[in-house]
């Protein structure tokens, strides 16, 4: 199905999103929002709501359980400048087989790279069930010309991605021009095909709650399969109150249109007992259904083996040296 975009955010108006069928020739339609007056957000509220997600207890089963269900959030991620083959090849075997010697563990979800290795990685994941993730648009900076960012897109798509995690121009963005970042959502997000579209909202460059939230209406009523708070290159990346902020608008999204977001935080999260954090938040904000790699991941790199180190912990009773992992 061809998807041909009109969008009209002007003068506060409601706008329309027509979605117009070539091969049934059916006409759509779906009211969109004035983006301009998204809610507004308590930042001591939801910094205080935040904070309390990382006082609950939790049983040493229920650990195990959970940090078993983390690892198979993970998108494993390479994005250097220095990437070769061989990295992303051993990354690829990493995900396949996080650790030998402890039996029954599940892959991650996916592995992340950059679209030059989208083949590569693709070779290498095989049949094992995890997913290849591209960057495109420009990543991370978005500074291209839209051609180039389709044309992008459509590089990764063709060598095979499943998933394309594309960054928003945040100068648009911040300079008011929501319409244009609507649109350029829209277009990538029709030259995804079928793989799944992950929009990178970059919640540092936003500064505010109010934006990120913003932000994350745009990208959902754009089209966005995922919503993720960053690149994993500008500091602060994701955090906690920044990732509610964005469950909530998910949660408001799906109330109003019956369709579900995922959810992506990337960037800071290195350490078990924090992604365990947010699976509380996830949990206790959005459901259970919510709750696999089919709408929730992690975009990290060094985030697995503190997570393989706490298992064998749990199991042993004791930690094991780092050099006894892999390295991502």
């Amino acid at each position: 199905m061809r998807a041909t975009i009109s969008v009209a955010l002007l003068l506060g108006k409601i706008v329309t999103l027509m979605f117009i069928s070539n091969d049934m020739n059916v006409m759509s339609s779906n009211t969109l929002p004035d983006f301009r007056i998204s809610p507004r957000i308590d930042q001591v509220g939801i910094e205080e709501r935040a904070k309390k997600f990382t006082t609950r207890s939790i049983k040493k089963e229920t650990k195990v359980e959970g940090l078993k269900m983390v690892l198979n959030m993970i998108d494993l991620t390479t994005l250097e400048g220095k990437d070769s083959e061989g990295k992303v090849k051993q990354m690829c075997y990493k995900a396949r087989h996080l650790h030998d010697a402890y039996p029954g563990l599940p892959t991650v979800a996916a592995v992340c790279v950059y679209p030059s290795m989208v083949k590569l990685a693709k070779q290498s994941v095989g049949d094992s069930g995890v997913k290849v993730a591209s960057v495109s648009t420009a990543f991370p900076s978005g500074q291209a010309p839209m051609s180039v960012k389709i044309d992008d897109t459509r590089f990764a798509v063709e060598s095979g991605a499943d998933e394309i995690d594309m960054v928003i121009s945040r100068g648009k963005f911040l300079a008011g021009e929501y319409n244009f970042v609507f649109d350029e959502i829209a277009a990538i997000k029709e030259a995804c095909g079928e793989a799944r579209l992950k929009v990178i909202l970059e919640t540092g460059e936003l500064v505010t709650y109010d934006k990120v939230r913003r932000a994350s209406d745009i990208a959902m009523y754009a089209g966005a399969d995922f919503i993720k708070t960053s690149t994993g290159k500008i500091q602060p990346a994701a955090t906690m109150p920044v990732t509610l902020v964005m469950l909530e608008a998910i949660k408001d999204f799906y109330y109003k249109t019956g369709k579900m977001i995922g959810m992506k935080p990337a960037g800071g999260i290195s350490k078990s007992k924090l992604a365990l954090h947010y699976l509380v938040m996830l949990n206790e904000t959005l459901g259970a259904d919510w709750m696999n790699n089919q709408w929730f991941r992690f975009g990290a790199s060094s985030l697995a083996n503190d997570v393989l180190m706490q298992l064998v912990k749990e199991r042993s009773g004791v930690y094991q040296s780092a050099d006894y992992f892999s390295v991502d």
